[in-house]
């Protein structure tokens, strides 16, 4: 499909969005009246409120206003992207003579304004107020129609038209785009609370748009003064209405992240986990004699971001610290230009990564220099190195002292710095040339091991699939019998339970308190699971168009703390809606007695001794004592245990011991695996995954 057919094609569904929107918009308002909180309906004043209101008006709103003629005199002003504008038909004096009163609502303006009355609390939004007083400004004998309006320009801007001139700085031209997209051609117009066909029209014919760009809706144009209502509800003092509190763990006073991970590989999982022992390793790399360098992929990043200075530091302090900033992150890209200003004068190597393919990586590499030679210190990540989101954004950061990992992480900055894809690896997923075609042959390997006869899966966590070559081979497993759990925030072109074809997938969607942004590949071919964490999704442009990574977990720790998050996901009877072959979801509800899981809630207690979790040989080697031999006819097996066993000392004290141990742990976790997979089916599973 073509652009053009592409937006005819979305227009009649975005209608109907904006018509559940204004639905769930009023009962919103009902909810909030119950509470205390009325909106206030400037149609149905009293007397006495009109007075105050329009008094209100005149003294706070009046003096700041800027309205503007648009006449054979007069030019159309520009609208500014996602500006809130009062539109008013004003009757001229000659007959049939018209013309378009036009009065910005600033940003800068204050949006809400809150009163107390009659044992409740009453709020009135700016341009609601200057829509109902608008006969004070325009003389009331003159309006025709009136109506709020709002216009939504493209954003998509495309950095090839700024590089006609080679000798241009590359973060000049970005700056350049980003003053022309404020001048995009329209796309679409709001239009609120009511009707007003002549100055629809109007506007049309200015901003060059059809009738089918224009939305009339009931619910006001921009919704965020939601976020600053529910913030002073929550100050003064409604408890109940909101989410319990609920902080990211900390680790004990004493843990070190960077001592930690020279143990055993380490795996954080935000929000649940604070991203603050990643913070503190920086710092204390940026003063450690032995680190000779620091390198990182930044995208987006916090307006006020500890992490960038701690690069800026570790520069100052003498490090070679290498940024590759991409600034084409979509929405983000002032933020970027501004700190990537900042890291060069830090004395930081800022560089910008492709012309081709946008570089969304989460990979840092710390490279340390001592009498034993070079070391690593690898961190690859699912989200971004950004404080705020990481309380927001459920993801997963990986941290491994290994060194073939750090070596191969070496070799993508390299390849990063000179604009060359990266072709080979072995344990990291490096798009576009070692992601799809590694997880398309993880796929051919358990569809190969159900040919087998053997109990094969996948499960498959992401926020979109649109990949064609991705959903083919889900089809061709489905087919094979591989049993196909994926778990799917966003963006869904593959339909689950299509007979002859996808019998064997099933997806599920978790909309809950934070957003599900984590990606993990998981696959089981009868005997052993392969697991791999990335930054990158199944859509194709994640898969073929920019620099992505993700890594195979190998320590069998770490996978069964993945695999557990993922059984905890699949329970989920709270946040997940599970896809019909029809392609519409349906709520999951619990079976009568069952108890209600919440897969993000419940990460808490998953997670809550994690930090001081024993060492992984402790584990295998009581998971080794403990266990029996898998069997195709068991259907639950023991729980592993963490204490230390008797052949703990041993193991400790060999190493052959440690790496038969983890094999042993391997196995386990994989068995552990197919009986998730049968429990889910049988939804028996327990409250909470074992540990």
């Amino acid at each position: 499909m073509s652009a053009a057919e592409q937006l005819t094609a979305i227009m009649p569904k975005t209608a109907q969005l904006q018509e559940e929107c204004d639905k769930y918009y009023a009962k919103a308002l009902e909810a909030l009246a119950e509470c205390g909180w009325r909106k206030v309906d400037l149609d149905h004043l009293s007397k006495e409120d009109e007075h105050f209101w329009k008094k209100y008006f005149q003294t706070e709103l009046f003096p700041i206003l800027s309205p503007q003629i648009v006449d054979n005199r007069h030019p159309f002003p520009f609208l500014r992207n996602k500006e809130i504008y009062l539109g008013v038909l004003l009757k001229e004096k000659h007959p049939a003579g018209q013309s378009l009163g036009i009065i910005p609502i600033s940003s800068q303006m204050e949006r809400m304004h809150v009163v107390k009355k009659d044992g409740e609390t009453q709020f009135a939004l700016t341009e609601e107020l200057v829509l109902h007083f608008a006969a004070s400004i325009f003389g009331k004998e003159t309006i025709q129609e009136k109506c709020l309006f709002r216009v939504t320009r493209n954003a998509d801007i495309d950095v090839k038209e700024g590089m006609m001139d080679h000798d241009i700085d590359y973060r000049e031209i970005m700056t350049e785009l980003l003053k022309r997209r404020r001048k995009l051609a329209a796309v679409r117009l709001q239009i609120t609370p009511a009707p007003a066909p002549e100055v629809e029209r109007l506007l049309c014919n200015r901003l060059l748009l059809t009738h089918k760009r224009v939305f009339e809706q009931k619910s006001p144009l921009d919704l965020s003064f939601f976020y600053k209502l529910t913030g002073r509800m929550e100050a003064e003092g409604r408890p109940e209405l909101f989410y319990p509190a609920a902080r990211p763990m900390l680790p004990p006073p004493d843990y070190d992240l960077a001592a930690e991970v020279q143990k055993h590989d380490v795996l954080l999982s935000y929000p649940y986990q604070s991203i603050r022992p990643f913070i503190a390793m920086l710092k204390k790399a940026a003063h450690d004699p032995e680190v000779i360098s620091i390198k990182m992929t930044l995208y987006r990043m916090a307006r006020e971001s500890q992490i960038v200075q701690a690069l800026m530091e570790a520069a100052e302090n003498g490090k070679e610290v290498v940024a590759l900033v991409e600034l084409r992150a979509r929405f983000d890209e002032q933020n970027n230009i501004d700190w990537s200003k900042q890291l060069e004068s830090a004395g930081c190597t800022v560089i910008y990564g492709f012309d081709d393919y946008k570089v969304h990586s989460k990979l840092t590499l710390i490279t340390k220099k001592s009498k034993e030679g070079y070391s690593y210190i690898t961190q690859i990540g699912t989200g971004n190195y950004n404080e705020k989101t990481s309380e927001l954004y459920t993801d997963y950061s990986f941290i491994t002292a290994d060194h073939g990992i750090g070596e191969e992480a070496s070799n993508v900055f390299q390849n990063l710095a000179v604009q060359k894809l990266t072709e080979e690896s072995d344990r990291m997923l490096v798009a576009p040339l070692r992601f799809k075609s590694v997880l398309l042959e993880e796929m051919d390997r358990v569809i190969a091991a159900a040919h087998m006869g053997r109990p094969a899966s996948m499960i498959l966590k992401n926020n979109s699939i649109s990949d064609r070559d991705i959903i083919l081979k889900l089809q061709e497993a489905s087919c094979a019998g591989v049993r196909i759990d994926m778990i799917v925030r966003g963006i869904c072109c593959v339909r689950a339970g299509v007979p002859g074809k996808t019998e064997n997938l099933h997806i599920r969607s978790l909309v809950g308190r934070y957003l599900e942004h984590g990606r993990i590949y998981s696959f089981f071919d009868g005997a052993h699971t392969r697991i791999y964490i990335a930054s990158g999704d199944f859509l194709t442009r994640n898969t073929e168009c920019r620099v992505e990574v993700g890594v195979r977990v190998e320590d069998p720790v770490l996978v069964r703390k993945l695999t557990d998050i993922l059984q905890l996901q699949l329970r989920d009877n709270v946040n997940a809606r599970e896809m019909r072959p029809d392609g519409s979801y349906q709520k999951v509800k619990p079976a009568e007695g069952e108890a209600l899981v919440n897969g993000q809630m419940g990460m808490y207690e998953l997670l809550k001794n994690d930090w001081t979790q024993p060492e992984p040989w402790r584990l295998s080697a009581a998971a080794q004592e403990k266990q029996p031999e898998p069997s195709a006819e068991a259907e639950k097996p023991e729980p592993a245990k963490t204490e230390a066993a008797p052949a703990a000392k041993q193991a400790e004290a060999s190493h052959r011991n440690l790496l038969r141990h983890r094999k042993a742990a391997t196995a386990l976790t994989s068995w552990n695996r197919w009986s998730i997979i049968k429990s889910v089916q049988s939804r028996s599973l327990p409250l909470q995954p074992s540990r």
